[in-house]
Formats: structure tokens, C-alpha cells, sequence
């Protein structure tokens, strides 16, 4: 029951955050209050999308397959909000998290167990051995620099090596979370320092503060799964 209570305070927590970074942000702002406030604005398109991904990455710390309902709506509002930075590789990988969201939620669905405690349904994780873990790692590093390459010589991608080490970690992070090995939250945590960085340079508070709190969610991902396979196991 106290795990369940944490969980809602810990969410609870994280879209709090996205709405007093929001207030400040309309607050401090120069231009019309009304026009940034509306619902086609940036900023309102980045803290809805905040809010989406909030839900998103506490479901899936749970182990809760729910986390696919928010994952859809968060996708379409942050690829939106990468158009308006030409942020391409944020661009790709969205539409490649659509992509494998669609088999994702079945696969988690295959993997579901009930909790001994809370009678809830969480996905059952595994964990990758050392070698594979290390091979994973220099293949993402080497990848995220020749892409970074790639974009900065064909593309007018305004921060290209930074959104390259945000894009091919997270492409290797989401199949490892759709195949429910828990490895991938170190990814996820990489992934989400640098975004802090990419966005904060970008001057987009709202995402600031969401990836910001999504590092937090890591180290409570990390905690969660480890639970989940001993109760398992």
C-alpha cells in the first residue's frame, strides 16, 4: 500500500512541476499572455506534451502497460514541438516511438504479472549479461557521433551533435524497453541529461523541466524493475 500511495505522489509530483514551470514561464514572458496561454502556442504544446510524458514514464517505471495511452499523445505533441526547433533527429526518433509503441503494447501485454501485494498487473522484466550490455554501449556511442556527423554536414539541424547523443540512445533504450530488459533506464538517464541540455540552450523551460524530472523517474525505474524481477524470481 505505501508503494502504491508513493507511485501517485511521485506522479503527482512530476505534473506539478510542469504546471509551476509553466505559470513562471507565462509570467515571466514579454509577449501577450493570451496568445502564448492558447492551445496552439509552443509553450502550451510543450506543457501538455510534459504533463503526456509525465504519466508516461511513471507508468512505465510501474511496470504498467497504461503507459502506451500516454506515450501515443505525448508523441504527436513533442514531435510538434520539434518541427518548430528543426530538432530532425527528435523528429525520427518520434515517429519510430510510434512505430514501436504498436508492438510494444503487446509485447508488455504478453509479460504482464499480477503484484503479490497490490493485486495489479506489471510486465515481468530480464536483464542483459555484462558482455552484452558493454557491446551495446560502444555500438551507441559509435552511432551517436556518425550521426551527429551526418547532421551537421547535410542538415541545418541547429544543434546537431547534441540532438545525435539524444537520438541513437534512445532508439537503443526503447527496444530494450519494449523487449522489457531493465538495463534500459541507464540509457534513458543519459538520454535525459542531455536533453536538459539540448532544450535549455533551445530556451524551452517546459521540456527543461520534464526532462529534469524524467531523470529522477530513471533512478525510480531502476528501483521499481529491480522489485518486479525479485518478485518474480
Amino acid at each position: 500500500m505505501k508503494a502504491k500511495t508513493f507511485d501517485y505522489w511521485f506522479m503527482a509530483c512530476g505534473l506539478l512541476i510542469q504546471a509551476v514551470t509553466y505559470l513562471v514561464t507565462l509570467h515571466l514572458s514579454s509577449c501577450d499572455i493570451f496568445q502564448l496561454s492558447t492551445l496552439h502556442s509552443p509553450l502550451t504544446l510543450s506543457f501538455l506534451s510534459g504533463c503526456l510524458g509525465v504519466c508516461s514514464v511513471c507508468l512505465t517505471a510501474q511496470g504498467n502497460i497504461m503507459t502506451f495511452v500516454f506515450g501515443f499523445a505525448q508523441v504527436g505533441t513533442y514531435t510538434w514541438l520539434c518541427l518548430t526547433q528543426r530538432f530532425y533527429g527528435e523528429i525520427a526518433i518520434n515517429a519510430y516511438y510510434f512505430l514501436t509503441m504498436i508492438y510494444g503494447s503487446y509485447a508488455w501485454y504478453t509479460r504482464l504479472q499480477t503484484g503479490r501485494e497490490e493485486g495489479v498487473r506489471r510486465v515481468t522484466p530480464r536483464h542483459l549479461s555484462r558482455r552484452w550490455m558493454l557491446l551495446i554501449a560502444v555500438l551507441t556511442l559509435l552511432g551517436s557521433w556518425l550521426a551527429g556527423w551526418g547532421l551537421a554536414t547535410w542538415t541545418d539541424d541547429t544543434q546537431p551533435y547534441l540532438d545525435a547523443f539524444t537520438t541513437v540512445p534512445a532508439l537503443v533504450a526503447q527496444v530494450l524497453m519494449i523487449l522489457v530488459y531493465r538495463e534500459h533506464w541507464f540509457l534513458w538517464l543519459a538520454v535525459d541529461v542531455l536533453s536538459v541540455a539540448l532544450w535549455l540552450r533551445a530556451g524551452d523551460y517546459c521540456m527543461v523541466a520534464q526532462y529534469a524530472f524524467w531523470c529522477a523517474n530513471c533512478f525510480y525505474g531502476m528501483h521499481k524493475w529491480r522489485l518486479l524481477e525479485t518478485q518474480e524470481a
